[in-house]
């Protein structure tokens, strides 16, 4: 095997190098999407960005956990941040532990932005993912650097026996030292660009793969850090995990293709760059929203105070698939059908949801706005 087939093991580890003349343009309509779309959110008051920051964060927290093949439950993930936030969004769900530990990685990751990155802040992060010291069925090491115990730190896909190696991290011996180093570069304020520093960072650290579990998600929750950095706000607008899990594909072989090569990471920080402009694009979409519901909410909010119909109304304003029957109703609100039945006539004297004209056995709803 080549002696030095990563690009942890080249000679001037970690002295990473780029073509600006390649990066400049980008970096700079990145930077310029960035700048309008803190402009906007600022322009629309506090209330609107606190929506804002919870449906973003919300969405953050779900798509970094998904990239590992984790589903987290969302009305739990929302709420979580919701009472973070001191939004009331009615019905809040019973607090999941393991939910909660997230929620508090990421706070602490963008709300303190501007805090040193150290080792006991990475360990305290991990024990918030971790909380019961297991990850599924297997006990780890939480709250300390990985040992190697039972072999070496590897990306491995593929059935059992038939294994594909896609990347093996630097030893366990090396991971202190060489973490004292990544550090001391993330707390220095030298002279570059904070995005271009997040795109670094967010490559050394999974490189790196410091810990026994929840790499990946630590290695955004730093990224998501030197991004808040960048748009000198702890709240978040745009989402990169999202964005990330939407490329998985392409995101596990940039990777890949990477930590086989020299120190020249200039192709990395495109695809960094792109996926990060595409995020700031793709939350106008979710900046839509908020605005549509908030409207909603200041129109028809003190008409309703029924907990069930607020839960309804804000899943119809949201994520509600196919069209609303009084069966879906009593199925949601956990209500029988005639008090499902009462509950939407009431809304319907009050002008918020009409009959929808499409066809069918059972009578279909919607809202009147839409």
């Amino acid at each position: 095997m080549n002696s030095k087939i990563y690009i942890y093991q080249q000679e001037n580890w970690p002295k990473f190098i780029w073509d600006i003349n390649e990066l400049s343009d980008l970096l700079a309509e990145v930077r310029n999407k960035q700048g309008r779309l803190i402009g906007k959110m600022e322009a629309l008051g506090f209330d609107l960005q606190n929506e804002a920051h919870l449906e973003i964060l919300t969405s953050d927290i779900l798509k970094t956990n998904e990239i590992e093949g984790i589903v987290l439950n969302k009305e739990e993930v929302r709420s979580s941040v919701a009472r973070r936030l001191g939004i009331d969004i009615g019905g809040l769900p019973p607090i999941n532990r393991n939910i909660e530990g997230i929620v508090d990685m990421m706070f602490d990751a963008t709300g303190n932005f501007d805090k040193a990155l150290t080792k006991k802040r990475l360990f305290d992060w991990h024990f918030a993912l971790f909380p019961l010291g297991r990850s599924g069925m297997y006990q780890i090491i939480v709250g300390n650097w990985r040992d190697d115990s039972t072999g070496p730190m590897q990306v491995v896909s593929g059935a059992m026996g038939k294994e594909k190696v896609h990347y093996q991290a630097p030893p366990a011996s090396v991971i202190d030292k060489e973490m004292t180093i990544f550090l001391d570069w993330f707390n220095e304020k030298e002279n570059i660009d904070l995005v271009l520093k997040a795109s670094i960072a967010h490559l050394w650290f999974i490189t790196l793969h410091p810990f026994a579990d929840g790499n990946g998600r630590i290695a955004r929750a730093v990224t998501d850090m030197l991004l808040a950095r960048s748009d000198g706000l702890p709240q978040r607008f745009y989402s990169m995990s999202a964005q990330i899990q939407r490329e998985r594909k392409s995101y596990y072989e940039i990777l890949e293709k990477t930590q086989k090569e020299k120190l020249d990471i200039t192709e990395w920080i495109i695809w960094f760059l792109k996926t990060l402009e595409q995020a700031i694009v793709n939350s106008e979409e979710t900046l839509a929203l908020v605005i549509k519901k908030h409207k909603f909410w200041t129109t028809y909010g003190t008409s309703i105070k029924n907990e069930r119909q607020k839960k309804i109304l804000n899943k119809l304003l949201d994520d509600f698939t196919g069209y609303l029957t009084t069966s879906k109703w009593a199925k949601i609100a956990k209500c029988s059908q005639d008090t499902a039945l009462r509950d939407i006539q009431d809304l319907i004297d009050k002008g918020i949801l009409i009959k929808s004209n499409s066809g069918g056995r059972s009578t279909k709803y919607e809202l009147k706005d839409e």
